[in-house]
């Protein structure tokens, strides 16, 4: 059972390495010397983080449910961990309407 836990850390530190990684790499097509021909659109990039949040809960869904049928290799941990990341990528993703809804009122109330 402790080797089993052991593997299954060693995995989730893993997945957060590499998604460290990926962040680190992404320059969300800021960078000055594109100016204003970007291809990345704020609406883009928005729904692909829609979209991510999305796929993570539906995979979460996924697990917990072949873990259900007792499919072999799928562990509570592993299912749990999914089920968290999911639920913190979605509070996160509500954090971040809440954010925008708050600046556009924000400045719909501005006066010109």
């Amino acid at each position: 059972m402790a080797i089993e836990s052991a593997g299954s850390l060693q995995s989730v530190v893993q997945q957060l390495q590499s998604t460290a990684t990926q962040a680190q790499g992404t320059s969300f097509g800021l960078n000055n010397d594109q100016g204003s021909d970007s291809n990345v659109s704020f609406a883009g990039m928005l729904k692909s983080s829609i979209d991510r949040i999305d796929g993570m809960k539906q995979a979460a869904n996924a697990k917990a449910e072949a873990f259900e049928r007792g499919d072999p290799g799928i562990g509570i941990n592993d299912v749990m961990i999914d089920m968290q990341k999911s639920s913190v990528s979605f509070e996160m993703g509500v954090q971040v309407r809440n954010r925008l809804m708050s600046a556009y009122k924000e400045i719909m109330s501005m006066q010109v």
